[in-house]
């Protein structure tokens, strides 16, 4: 998503062309692998596998808010005191009411002790990080502040040199693959990864975490594309299929966080909801909302909304490509950038067909493309992504709080504001 450095120019790149009209060829029936408890009896966990869960320590979690305001928080920002209290006390005094705290950032390590041993190496190579991660998550909670948990997942520079098999490789198969910053990606398809993943989040959870949030949930984008293998997905007619790869791993993270006795030592009273299992939600490129294709990347909107909470498009402005919607520069439109992102969004939610674009397994026979019907959701299922820097222009506070009336004003109450720094617009945020 978005790295401490942004990096928006490489992401700008996949975005140049939107499908636009949804002719209606065929119907077919598309049915996601989930629709929440949907679990077989080969997911559920056999007792030896739980027999341990209730050492875990216990800890009280928030209800959700009827409306998310978040900020996001670095872990450096969580480590350090001086910091961290300042952006505390920005929230009681604004409407913002939940905070995201990374959990794994673009580095790979993480950013509180861990319960698993097997996440304890990526602990200690860390340059931050919050000791106190538990007591700091309880301050936060007495103050009736939602915690969200930010996981960046298959960019991971820290685990693909230590297990490379299970890395995103060159096109000779063997040597780690790196994209223009340097960094390295997990292939999509490695499921012993996804279990290492299952891990911290059931970690990050049990020390008080009430969310979380699943970003880097694609392929890797800027880098040479020429020169790189998945040697871990599975391939459907002798191609790579990122869709279909990304959504297993969508189903089975749903699945093993959907249930209570991997990831909740008991039922907490205070959870807002039925069940003592974590919210979750997953970042998307913004052009998610109006490509029906994957962008390259294996997103799809309506291939990731049914194993999710909430899906969150970082509609950003400045990372749209010149002349996106008709505007020349987007970043001098930042109303109607994320008006009609997040409206199309919107209406693609509701709808309960959608053209099969990029689904490589099924072949119909004609370059039209099909529809498939799907569930509908409203425009709760959404939490728009605004943005709080500046990259290719000056971002002060009437454009923060236009970006939060444009979502507004296609029906998406819920917001959460990125800045790499840290430091946010009073100004654009009412006041408490």
């Amino acid at each position: 998503m978005k790295s401490y450095a942004i990096g928006a120019a490489a992401l700008v790149s996949l975005f140049a062309i939107s499908y636009v009209g949804i002719p209606r060829l065929t119907t077919l029936e598309y049915v996601p692998e989930k629709e929440r408890l949907s679990h077989t009896e080969s997911d559920i966990p056999k007792q030896e596998e739980i027999a341990t869960v209730d050492d875990r320590p216990v800890v009280e979690h928030v209800p959700l808010p009827e409306h998310v305001k978040a900020v996001y928080m670095t872990a450096c920002v969580a480590g350090t005191q001086d910091f961290r209290d300042r952006l505390v006390t920005f929230v009681e005094e604004t409407e913002i009411n939940t905070l995201i705290i990374d959990i794994k950032d673009y580095s790979g390590t993480i950013s509180f002790p861990p319960q698993s041993d097997e996440w304890k190496s990526a602990w200690v190579a860390a340059k931050c990080g919050a000791t106190d991660m538990q007591s700091f998550i309880a301050s936060l909670h007495e103050k009736g502040i939602f915690v969200i948990g930010r996981v960046t997942v298959f960019q991971d520079p820290f685990y693909a040199p230590l297990h490379p098999e299970l890395a995103v490789k060159k096109a000779d198969g063997t040597t780690v693959w790196r994209d223009n910053k340097g960094l390295s990606f997990i292939d999509v398809g490695s499921r012993p990864y996804w279990d290492h993943l299952v891990l911290l989040a059931r970690d990050a959870y049990n020390i008080g975490f009430d969310e979380l949030n699943f970003d880097y949930v694609r392929y890797p984008s800027d880098g040479n594309m020429t020169d790189i293998a998945f040697t871990q997905s599975k391939h459907y007619e002798g191609d790579i299929d990122k869709q279909a790869n990304l959504e297993e791993f969508f189903k089975y993270v749903n699945i093993k966080l959907d249930d209570e006795s991997l990831v909740s030592a008991v039922r907490h009273e205070h959870t807002g909801r039925a069940s003592s299992t974590p919210w979750t939600s997953a970042d998307l490129f913004g052009m998610t909302t109006t490509n029906y294709d994957d962008l390259s990347i294996g997103q799809v909107q309506d291939r990731a909304a049914p194993y999710f909470d909430f899906i969150a498009p970082m509609v950003y402005p400045s990372h749209y490509p010149k002349n996106a919607f008709g505007y020349a520069n987007p970043n001098e439109y930042p109303y109607q950038i994320v008006h009609h992102a997040m409206q199309v969004g919107v209406s693609r939610m509701q709808s309960t067909t959608t053209p099969m674009m990029g689904f490589m397994h099924t072949r119909i026979g004609t370059s039209t493309p099909a529809v498939y019907a799907k569930t509908a959701y409203g425009p709760e299922k959404f939490r728009t992504w605004i943005q709080d820097f500046d990259y290719g222009g000056d971002y002060d506070a009437a454009d923060v709080r236009t970006q939060i009336q444009a979502s507004y004003d296609a029906g998406v109450m819920d917001f959460m504001i990125w800045a790499p720094s840290n430091v946010y617009t009073r100004a654009a945020l009412h006041a408490e």
